[in-house]
């Protein structure tokens, strides 16, 4: 089992949730603030590492298998995104994913303190 820290389509509700649905909720968790947040034609987001200006992204934290991760979940995830260690708030490390350099052309950031699902709120119409 390996810790997955998710903060967009994989979280509860999302679209890509199915996989995790087996996996250990560990609960909400949060980035440390050394990280910029991205959305990619509002279909999904991303984490890019920045040595200023990051801020602590919410999500959340699951224990998963190996197999679900390479067989059920990665196959799901965009080509903009690839598998890599991150940093939580607690000082501890995750698996997740983050954005591929050459994939920001385009992305709009994110700033909304309640991360993925915040942004997502604030671009509904009505």
């Amino acid at each position: 089992m390996v810790r997955m820290f998710v903060n967009g389509q994989a979280m509860s509700g999302g679209s890509i949730h199915a996989p995790l649905t087996d996996a250990r909720f560990l609960g909400r968790a949060w980035t440390a603030p050394r990280y910029r947040f991205w959305s990619f034609r509002d279909e999904f987001p991303g984490l890019e590492p920045v040595s200023t200006d990051g801020w602590s992204v919410p999500g959340e934290l699951y224990a998963v298998s190996y197999a679900v991760l390479r067989e059920r979940l990665l196959p799901l995830e965009p080509p903009e995104l690839e598998l890599a260690v991150i940093e939580l708030a607690d000082g501890s490390g995750s698996l997740s994913m983050r954005v591929r350099a050459e994939a920001l052309a385009g992305a709009v950031e994110i700033r909304h303190p309640d991360g993925w699902h915040g942004h997502l709120a604030t671009r509904q119409p009505g």
